[in-house]
């Protein structure tokens, strides 16, 4: 089948490998001139662990990501609440990395060796679906038809909005803006080491990273619409750092002169199926748990590969496909989007009872035992993967 799948992030070039690999023909569309760089650094583990390792990727991920060493909670004094080693939560078997999100991405996508065509710095403007194939107009002009189109453009996909409706009918705000950016030369440094900082409101986190880089994680409290301009989001996030502690000034001087900025509210999109006709959704753009979840990335990978298994096996029939898609993963993805639901107050504690909860919380977070029983269930992902012998080869 011709496929277009539009967004060139985690999601969608995941799919393509895989529909590859089935013996379809994917096309990849991204709205950027080029792969993205910056964004927030994800924990990558669980059941997308296992599809990577399928692709052959992994000792790429390795190479390029980190094994944070230790995680550490401070009070406004500098003062340590707690500490812990990473290593409780991951176990023996190392299958754990952190990285970048725009390195995933960067990786996934060398995996199609040029054999996708790609289409960059364009988008979808209309689909039309008229049962048979699906009639797409780009930005551009261009207009191409498709037997299916994947939706893999995030939380605020435009093949969602064109082929469902309007954002609102699916999207759940969770009260919180996140902000992610890297600088280089920051001081002090604490070398593959997390450090925790909440106040009431809003929760701000150092890596240190090699190359004497340092990334810093924001998440705060926000009920009304996120700006757009980077200008008022850096000016929004002075604001609700403004009383901050230990190093809460400093840090908001380097965003001034960040390497890259990312900003965005933290939603979760709920919906009751993720296809429509010739046209299906996969990653945030189907099932969004928000990063308050923490593996939206590998997800999003399982996502994409149980799609395209259930694509291989279906004989062409797109509507039984997409159903059995569907009826795996529905069940996992929201167990994770109400996980995910109660951790805002750890990430962005909304009074001083729920600071001192949070603080208390990570303080049993660093007796081991209990860090295995918290964790241990979160990295083992309740889903069975189709067998790779579903899809061919590359030819």
């Amino acid at each position: 089948m011709e496929v277009l799948v539009v967004g060139a992030g985690i999601a969608g070039p995941t799919l393509a490998y895989w529909l590859l690999r089935a013996g379809h023909t994917p096309t990849l569309v991204e709205h950027a001139h080029g792969p993205r760089s910056g964004g927030h650094l994800v924990d990558f583990w669980g059941a997308g662990f296992d599809v990577a390792e399928r692709m052959g990727i992994v000792p790429e991920l390795t190479r390029r990501g980190h094994r944070l060493a230790e995680a550490r909670a401070v009070s406004a004094s500098g003062r340590r609440i707690a500490t812990f080693e990473l290593s409780t939560f991951v176990g023996p078997d190392d299958r754990y990395v952190s990285i970048a999100r725009s390195d995933l991405a960067s990786v996934i996508y060398a995996a199609l060796e040029g054999r996708v065509e790609t289409i960059f710095g364009d988008s979808v403007r209309t689909l039309d679906d008229d049962g048979d194939a699906v009639h797409v107009t780009f930005e551009s002009g261009a207009v191409r038809v498709f037997e299916l189109v994947i939706g893999a453009d995030g939380l605020h996909s435009r093949v969602r909005r064109l082929a469902f409706g309007t954002p609102e009918r699916f999207e759940v705000n969770l009260g919180l803006v996140a902000s992610a950016f890297d600088v280089v030369g920051y001081r002090p440094r604490d070398d593959l080491v997390t450090v925790l900082y909440a106040e009431v409101g809003f929760q701000l986190v150092r890596l240190s990273l090699p190359d004497d880089v340092t990334m810093f994680l924001v998440t705060a409290r926000h009920g009304g619409a996120a700006p757009e301009d980077p200008a008022a989001q850096q000016s929004l996030l002075r604001e609700r750092l403004s009383r901050g502690g230990w190093e809460t000034s400093a840090v908001l001087e380097a965003m001034t002169s960040a390497r890259t900025f990312y900003f965005d509210r933290v939603s979760q999109i709920r919906m009751p199926a993720w296809s429509r006709g010739r046209v299906g959704l996969v990653g945030d753009a189907a099932a969004s748990p928000s990063l308050l979840a923490g593996q939206g990335s590998a997800l999003a990978m399982v996502e994409a590969y149980v799609l395209a298994a259930e694509l291989s096996r279906s004989d062409g029939d797109h509507v039984g496909a997409f159903a059995r898609y569907h009826a795996r993963l529905a069940a996992l993805l929201r167990s994770k989007q109400d996980a995910a639901r109660g951790l805002g107050l750890a990430f962005a504690p909304s009074s001083s009872l729920h600071l001192v909860a949070r603080n208390a919380t990570i303080r049993l977070m660093g007796l081991p035992f209990v860090a295995r029983r918290v964790m241990g269930r979160s990295l083992r992902d309740a889903v069975e993967l189709p067998a790779e012998t579903t899809f061919h080869r590359f030819p």
